[in-house]
C-alpha cells in the first residue's frame, strides 16, 4: 500500500535536504567559488578596509599582474573586492567561513544581499500591485459572469411564476386603470398600451442579486493605490465640511446626508440599499434613525412585528 501523500512529500523534502548538505560545497563557496576571497587579494582575514583597497588596486590592473590568465583572475579579484569592501557582505562572508554547516542560512543571506540592493523597491511594489490587480480583476469578472447568468435565469423563472398568480393580474389591472385615469377601454388601439403596462410591471418584479455588478478598474488595488492621495484629501475635505455644516453651524441635514446617515445607522450595504423602494427609504429617513432613541424604537417595532407574525 502506497504511503499517504503527506508522508511522501516529507520524505522527498528530507531526502533533498540531505543531498544538498552532502553534495553541495561549503556555504562560503557561493561568494568566491572554491577560492578564498582573502587569498585572492593576498590579505589576511584581519586586514582593514584600507589594506584591502590597496591590495585590490595593486592586483586589478593586468600590467601590474604577471599572471598570464590575468583577465580571468581579474574577474575573481574584482568579485572578491566587492564582497570584502562592504562591511555587511564581509561580515556575512566571515560568518559563512566560521559556520560552513549552516548552508541554507548562509545561502539565503548571500542572495538577499546580492539581489536586494540591486532591486528598486518601487519597481517591486508596482509589479506586485499589477499582479494582484490582474488576479483581482479576473476573479471579479468570473464572479460577475456567474452571478449575471444566474440572475437572468432566476429572474425569468420568478417573473414567469408570478405572472400566473391572481395578485399579478390584479396589480396589472390597477396599473392600467391608473394610467388611463380610471377609464377602461377595450379597443384594439389600446393593446400596445397594455403591453407597455405589462412590461413596466415585469420590470418591477426583476430580482436584484447582491454582487452582480460589473467589475470596474477603479476598484482594483493598483488604481486605488495610485489615487490614494486624492482619496485621502477628498475624505478630509468631506469630513471638514460635515463638521462645519452640522457641528458648528448646526444646519439641518440635507436629504442626501440624511439618506447616508440612515443607511449607516441600519448598516445596510450600498447595493442592497439601492434595491429598497423609494417610499420605504423616505419613511426610514423621516424616522431619523441616526438618533439612538429612534433607532432603538424602530428595532423594537420590528421585533414586535416579527413575534406577531409567528
Amino acid at each position: 500500500m502506497a504511503p499517504p501523500a503527506t508522508i511522501r512529500c516529507c520524505a522527498a523534502a528530507l531526502t533533498l535536504m540531505f543531498c544538498i548538505l552532502i553534495i553541495s560545497p561549503s556555504s562560503s563557496a557561493i561568494y568566491c567559488d572554491e577560492d578564498d576571497c582573502y587569498d585572492l587579494l593576498g590579505v589576511t582575514q584581519t586586514a582593514n578596509a584600507s589594506e584591502i583597497k590597496k591590495a585590490y588596486y595593486k592586483l586589478s590592473h593586468p600590467d601590474k599582474n604577471p599572471d598570464p590568465e590575468s583577465k580571468k583572475l581579474f574577474v575573481k579579484i574584482a568579485n572578491a573586492y566587492e564582497i570584502l569592501k562592504d562591511e555587511a557582505t564581509r561580515e556575512q562572508y566571515d560568518y559563512a567561513i566560521a559556520h560552513p554547516e549552516e548552508v541554507f542560512y548562509n545561502t539565503a543571506r548571500y542572495y538577499h544581499a546580492y539581489y536586494g540592493h540591486k532591486t528598486d523597491p518601487r519597481f517591486v511594489l508596482v509589479g506586485l500591485l499589477l499582479i494582484l490587480s490582474g488576479f483581482q480583476y479576473m476573479n471579479q469578472m468570473t464572479r460577475y459572469n456567474q452571478i449575471f447568468f444566474f440572475k437572468i435565469f432566476l429572474s425569468l423563472q420568478a417573473v414567469a411564476m408570478v405572472k400566473k398568480t391572481p395578485a399579478y393580474k390584479n396589480r396589472l389591472r390597477a396599473l392600467e386603470l391608473e394610467r388611463s385615469g380610471g377609464v377602461t377601454n377595450k379597443k384594439k388601439s389600446n393593446k400596445q398600451m397594455d403591453k407597455k403596462v405589462e412590461e413596466d410591471l415585469s420590470k418591477e418584479l426583476e430580482l436584484d442579486i447582491k454582487g452582480a455588478h460589473k467589475p470596474s478598474i477603479w476598484e482594483l488595488l493598483g488604481v486605488r493605490f495610485i489615487v490614494l492621495p486624492y482619496t485621502i484629501g477628498k475624505l478630509l475635505l468631506w469630513n471638514g465640511c460635515w463638521f462645519w455644516r452640522y457641528k458648528v453651524k448646526q444646519a439641518p441635514y440635507s436629504w442626501e446626508d440624511a439618506v447616508y446617515l440612515t443607511q449607516r445607522s441600519l448598516r445596510v450595504p450600498l447595493d442592497a440599499w439601492g434595491s429598497i423602494e423609494e417610499s420605504t427609504k423616505e419613511d426610514l429617513v423621516q424616522r431619523r434613525l441616526w438618533e439612538k432613541s429612534n433607532l432603538e424604537t424602530y428595532f423594537a417595532e420590528l421585533r414586535k412585528e416579527s413575534k406577531r407574525r409567528r
